[in-house]
C-alpha cells in the first residue's frame, strides 16, 4: 500500500509552465507513482527576495512507495536535471520542488522536515492544497488547510492562471 506525499513546484525562470508540467511527469515516472490530485496554476509574488519575476506554483498529491527521505533524494535528482542551479536562498529557480506533507508523519532530520515548516505562512502553498484537499489536517497545528487559509490577514499575490 503507498503512502499519500503531497508536493509543491514552482519556477520563476524560462518557461515556467513547461518547467512545471516536466517536473510533474519526471516525479510521475518514478516507480510506483499514482497520481492523486494536481492543483490548477497560480501566478504567485515572489516571497523574501523580491527583485525577481513571479512564480508559477502548485501542488500534487500522490501515492509513492517511497519513503520520506528516498522521496526527497528523487525530488532533488529531478531539479538537478532540468536544470537547477543553486543561486542564494529564495532566488530565481528553474524549478523547486518541496516535499511538503507525507501522510500524517512529523519528521526533524539535518535534512528534512515535514511537515515542511512555512506551509501555514503561504497562501502559495494553502491555496492550491485547499483546492485539492481542503479538510487536509496540518499534523503539527492540528487544523484544516482552508483554516490556516484564513488566518492569512495579508495578501500575498496568488492568482489563479
Amino acid at each position: 500500500m503507498g503512502h499519500i506525499a503531497y508536493i509543491g513546484f514552482g519556477s520563476n525562470l524560462g518557461d515556467k509552465i513547461a518547467y512545471c508540467e516536466k517536473a510533474i511527469t519526471e516525479i510521475l515516472n518514478l516507480d510506483n507513482h499514482r497520481l492523486l490530485a494536481k492543483s490548477s496554476f497560480y501566478k504567485t509574488q515572489p516571497v523574501g527576495y523580491r527583485s525577481q519575476d513571479w512564480f508559477v506554483n502548485g501542488i500534487i498529491k500522490l501515492e509513492t512507495d517511497l519513503e520520506p527521505l528516498d522521496l526527497l533524494q528523487s525530488l532533488k535528482e529531478i531539479e538537478s536535471r532540468l536544470g537547477r542551479t543553486e543561486t542564494f536562498h529564495g532566488g530565481p529557480r528553474e524549478i523547486d520542488l518541496d516535499l511538503l506533507l507525507y501522510e500524517d508523519r512529523i519528521i526533524q532530520t539535518d535534512n528534512l522536515q515535514i511537515p515542511h515548516p512555512r506551509i501555514q505562512e503561504r497562501q502559495f502553498v494553502l491555496i492550491p492544497l485547499a483546492e485539492i484537499d481542503p479538510n487536509l489536517i496540518h499534523p503539527v497545528l492540528k487544523k484544516s488547510v482552508q483554516k490556516l487559509l484564513r488566518e492569512i490577514k495579508e495578501d500575498q499575490g496568488v492568482e489563479r492562471f
